[in-house]
């Protein structure tokens, strides 16, 4: 069988005479077939370059044919233009043309209508089902790596929602996020429309429905915790802005990571306001590390671990609430069916564990300045985006990063996280949880932190302060006030007060810059 692939631009009258030729043959001849690819005048030049090159043709007018031999794997013979095509039909065929030239002309113009006829009709079915577009900034992290399998395997938005995934980052990434893109179109996932990426700022976030913030890298050098803290405005500012200028009216932000994330969510609800009330925070990276330090303490695993309540700020002093946590499959002398479940704390009967190992290996993970893994980061995120499309799983508790209207006695304006539950496409604060009460002074250490987060980074205040209770002041009072005469007796006051020395002080960029993480057993 002989197949012939007739390529040319649109308004030629020469590519017009050879298609013609070609149908008839084609209709006349049972062996013979043939495939037509039209190009737009503006296009041509560079597409017939490409194919030229692919094939090491040398070829440079329209039209090109060539041939298509099936019984060797489809490998391509160049024939030639419109004169070799004549002289192979009248050879082979005993067949030619005798159509005018004014006649060719006609034709030509009817089939660049035609073509871009058909490209507006393709465009208009694309339209008809539109992609999801997610946007990923900083997607030179690793989280980015790990959250593309997941958005692509239909498990996030589901099998018969489409998505376009932009890449956004710096120029100095571009590299990398090329071999990125070709990484994620080998997936050949089904759900994947298209993959692109974007380096030039103007253009970020054109259309977004979704935008995934993750933890920005910075080349600039800090040294203080106030510096750290007021280099995040800016750019948060500037996404700000153009998210209200070039994203979906609807859009949804989800900020992830590990760095300043409560402040980075209120900083871009600022920069932000048309869409604030759709921007959160992720905290089940917290929640997840949680749930695996104790299933590791039990000898469980961590899914049977459910309602574990993370209060305040991510990626700092927070509150881990297991007061209503409960155990599920839990294999010991009492055993029920799949939905039954036992309070975690009547599971773990060494409560100074909790309050002490519990408590150090938790902040120790989840301090300002360590990374989460990116397979952590991915997974927080895109299990928030589930829930946020399709709801959570009912009767569970989910943490979330969210603007405060005084839930729960918390001051107005900060971004806290808190207990809720995702239904029909948004969150409800769980404000009608039992026995959920938090001491004044727990509460007040962490707003306090994160009300002088903000201040400090907008420039309001000048120093952080890490809050102290009464308690503590009085300590700090007692310590300076203890009379030393000589070294025998410093030596014996250390010793007795050795719980009122203060640790050697921490860097503030590489740690959380907090004096603790609380739980509540």
């Amino acid at each position: 069988m002989a197949k012939f692939v007739i390529a040319g631009r649109a308004d030629c009258p020469y590519y017009a005479k050879t298609e013609l030729l070609a149908d008839y043959l084609q209709k006349n001849l049972p062996d013979f077939r043939i495939h037509k690819i039209t190009q737009r005048p503006e296009v041509w030049e560079d597409w017939l370059k490409d194919v030229c090159e692919k094939n090491k043709w040398s070829h440079k007018n329209s039209p090109i044919i060539w041939r298509e031999l099936l019984d060797r794997g489809g490998k391509g013979l160049l024939l030639g233009g419109y004169n070799e095509f004549l002289e192979h039909a009248q050879l082979y065929y005993d067949v030619t043309s005798s159509m005018t030239t004014e006649l060719m002309m006609v034709i030509a113009q009817e089939n660049l209508g035609a073509h871009i006829q058909k490209e507006q009709e393709e465009e208009g079915l694309k339209t008809c089902i539109n992609p999801l577009q997610v946007w990923i900034t900083s997607a030179s992290a690793p989280a980015c790596y790990n959250l593309i399998p997941i958005l692509t395997s239909g498990e996030v938005f589901g099998m018969h929602t489409e998505i376009s995934i932009t890449l956004f980052d710096n120029k100095q990434a571009e590299e990398y996020l090329k071999s990125l893109v070709m990484e994620t179109q080998d997936l050949a996932s089904p759900v994947l429309r298209s993959v692109s990426i974007c380096t030039k700022v103007e253009e970020a976030f054109c259309q977004a429905h979704i935008i995934v913030v993750l933890d920005d890298s910075t080349d600039k050098e800090v040294f203080t915790l106030e510096d750290c803290l007021r280099s995040r405005v800016p750019l948060c500012r500037l996404y700000g802005y153009l998210i209200e200028k070039n994203a979906h009216e609807s859009v949804r932000v989800i900020v992830g990571g590990k760095t300043f994330v409560n402040l980075k969510t209120v900083l871009l609800m600022r920069y932000a306001p048309r869409i604030a009330h759709n921007i959160i925070a992720v905290a089940l990276g917290v929640e997840g590390e949680a749930k695996a330090i104790l299933a590791r303490k039990l000898k469980t695993t961590p899914s049977y671990i459910k309602d574990v309540i993370i209060w305040g700020n991510i990626s700092g002093n927070n509150y881990v609430d297991l007061r209503k946590t409960r155990v599920y499959r839990y294999e010991s002398a009492i055993w029920g069916p799949l939905h039954y479940s036992r309070p975690l704390l009547n599971l773990i009967f060494d409560s100074e564990w909790i309050k002490r190992e519990f408590v150090a290996t938790l902040k120790n993970l989840t301090a300002t300045g360590r990374q989460f893994g990116g397979i952590l980061a991915a997974h927080s995120i895109a299990t928030t985006l589930k829930y946020w499309y399709h709801g959570s799983p009912p009767g569970e508790i989910v943490s979330l990063g969210i603007l405060s209207e005084g839930q729960f006695g918390i001051p107005k304006g900060i971004v806290f996280s808190m207990p809720v539950k995702f239904e029909n496409g948004t969150w409800v604060v769980l404000t009608d949880l039992k026995d959920t009460e938090i001491s004044e002074q727990i509460m007040t250490r962490m707003t306090s932190d994160l009300i002088q987060e903000k201040l400090v980074a907008l420039g309001d205040k000048i120093h952080f302060q890490p809050y102290q209770s009464e308690t503590e002041l009085r300590k700090k009072d007692k310590r300076i006030s203890l009379p030393i005469t000589d070294d025998s007796q410093k030596e014996q006051v250390s010793d007795e007060h050795k719980d009122l020395v203060p640790h050697e002080e921490k860097n503030p960029v590489m740690s959380d810059g907090f004096e603790g993480k609380t739980v509540e057993s």
